[in-house]
């Protein structure tokens, strides 16, 4: 049967607030790796059989180490069942990236996806919709409710099984939120003609484990990644080595055989069973600038193989940074700008573009770009400078804030010195802020009716960034230890706070704008009488 879609139906599903990036296959995520033939054969038919059996539990959970491959499963997962025409809807979380590292657009998300994967459902969402202005501003359980569970329910007589494809649940930035999701989605099992199925990864953090141990054990099954068998996933990590390491052969012209076998055993052995591990190595060995025999040299003498297997890749990051970092001459000026700018990517809530990423520490682009070049073994620097630099995993930017993983102090980055400085930065960029800054025609012009090149124009990328986000950098830097800090604060709500709202107006902030005021209220009068320069200023 072919459902039309009316023009009022699509307008409404296109204002359901989509998460950019959610979405296995968005254009973000296009270099990102799948499972190459012949790797992880049999968890792969596990999960797809669990997809296919109709008796199966409602929720697959994949939990798994850092670095043991969860993400790649699950975009490959999410790939097999799109071809299938079995996919519902699929988000991965990703920490440090605005709209996917939180829950706010997670069920919106969700619901739009379905509409498409599902068009019996359109009518319905549509209808919720306009039965609830404020449904998009509501909380995660009215937005699954009316925008998911009840359309799947009230769905016209359709026996059909599809699969949602929900990554890194463990990145969603509140851990409560989590397990509010983990609740709202059990409530899928119940459903009858049109079944909806989770798979979910995460890491085996602790309130996923008590989110989980809260459902009922006919909810969900789950799968431990990293009690696969060493042999097992040492036979994968061989067969990716080999398969991505021959091109290299070719393009460098090197002799037969390269690598040999020996070579092999010891990248794997070293592996100690992290994916993670074998796809930084590669990078690094690709990135030679000579070819690759020289970075594969340092790999190899630089960890012994009697090292656990956080211990070999905290040896991996080393050795590339000392390689990359401490080669040159001005290798001390060079520690210092690698804490400054990849300490800051490691620590901000939100990436940019690298341009951007200058405009907001207020230093050359030259100086970032510089230092960014020599690090695409472990940041992701896209050839296109509208997009944005990110780390390509998470275990780098904990490597780089635990004293007792990063033993070169050079490039040990303070978590709270970070913070502050990136406040302060933030501060110095709002005080640019003034009365119509996107020069607007008249008073009353809606949101919607001001082009997004406008408001970009006026408030521009690091400058959103700083209105967003510089009570959380003081928040998590070292509130009240500094006057001058608390001074700063001051003289912005005197001075800037009508022109700050205006910004979050125009940049859609505006009510995360109300709850940074209340939380700025909490943290002052710990020491300070906050009314005296809060509510004197703002509400009078």
């Amino acid at each position: 049967m072919v459902y039309v879609q009316s023009h009022h139906q699509s307008t409404n599903i296109a204002k359901l607030p989509y998460a950019k990036g959610a979405a296995h296959n968005d254009w973000l995520r296009r270099h990102e790796d799948y499972c190459l033939q012949g790797t992880r054969v049999e968890l792969r038919k596990q999960i797809m059989d669990w997809c296919d059996d109709p008796n199966s539990k409602c929720i697959f959970w994949l939990n798994g180490m850092a670095g043991t491959g969860k993400s790649t499963i699950a975009r490959t997962i999410a790939r097999e069942l799109a071809e299938k025409k079995r996919l519902a809807a699929s988000f991965f979380f990703t920490g440090g990236k605005k709209d996917v590292s939180h829950s706010g657009m997670f069920f919106t998300t969700i619901a739009a996806q379905l509409a498409i994967s599902l068009p019996v459902l359109r009518t319905s969402i549509s209808d919720a919709i306009d039965n609830n202005a404020h449904i998009f501003e509501q909380g995660p359980r009215e937005q699954w409710n009316q925008l998911i569970l009840n359309p799947l329910k009230n769905a016209p007589t359709q026996s059909i099984q599809l699969i949602v494809v929900i990554d890194a649940l463990d990145e969603c930035d509140s851990m409560q939120d989590i397990q509010l999701i983990l609740q709202l989605l059990e409530e899928a099992k119940d459903l009858d003609t049109v079944r909806i199925k989770i798979f979910l990864t995460s890491r085996p953090e602790i309130p996923i484990f008590d989110g989980f141990r809260q459902l009922s054990g006919e909810a969900y099954q789950d799968f431990i990644l990293h009690n696969i068998p060493l042999d097992t996933v040492n036979a994968d990590i061989s067969t990716f080595f080999l398969q991505k390491l021959s091109p290299l052969k070719a393009k460098h012209g090197l002799g037969t055989p390269w690598p040999d076998e020996r070579i092999i055993e010891q990248l794997v052995e070293r592996a100690a069973g992290l994916f993670i591990y074998a796809a930084t190595t590669l990078r690094f060995i690709e990135d030679g600038i000579d070819g690759p025999e020289e970075p594969l040299s340092l790999v190899l003498s630089a960890t012994k193989s009697s090292l656990s297997a956080t211990e070999h890749l905290d040896g991996i990051y080393t050795t590339l940074l000392q390689h990359s970092v401490l080669a040159k001459r001005d290798y001390q000026e060079c520690a210092g700008r690698f804490r400054q700018v990849v300490g800051s990517i490691v620590v901000m809530f939100n990436t940019m573009p690298a341009r951007n990423l200058a405009q907001l520490l207020q230093i050359p682009f030259k100086m970032v770009s510089s230092t960014l070049d020599s690090l695409r073994s472990v940041l992701n620097v896209p050839v296109d400078e509208s997009q944005p630099v990110r780390l390509f995993h998470l275990s780098f930017g904990d490597f780089l804030q635990d004293s007792r993983r990063c033993s070169d102090s050079r490039f040990l980055i303070d978590e709270k010195e970070r913070h502050t400085s990136l406040f302060r930065k933030c501060m110095s960029h709002i005080s640019q802020l003034k009365e119509n800054i996107c020069d607007l025609w008249g008073p009353g012009v809606l949101i919607t009716e001001i082009p997004d090149d406008t408001i970009h124009k006026g408030i521009p990328p690091h400058i959103q960034y700083a209105c967003r986000y510089w009570l959380d950098h003081w928040r998590l830097g070292d509130p009240l230890a500094v006057e001058e800090d608390i001074k700063t604060i001051r003289e912005f709500l005197e001075q800037h706070f009508l022109h700050w709202l205006e910004g979050l107006s125009l940049i859609g902030e505006v009510s995360n704008g109300a709850q940074m005021i209340i939380t700025l209220e909490e943290i002052l009068s710990v020491s300070y009488n906050a009314h005296y320069f809060i509510q004197r200023i703002v509400l009078t």
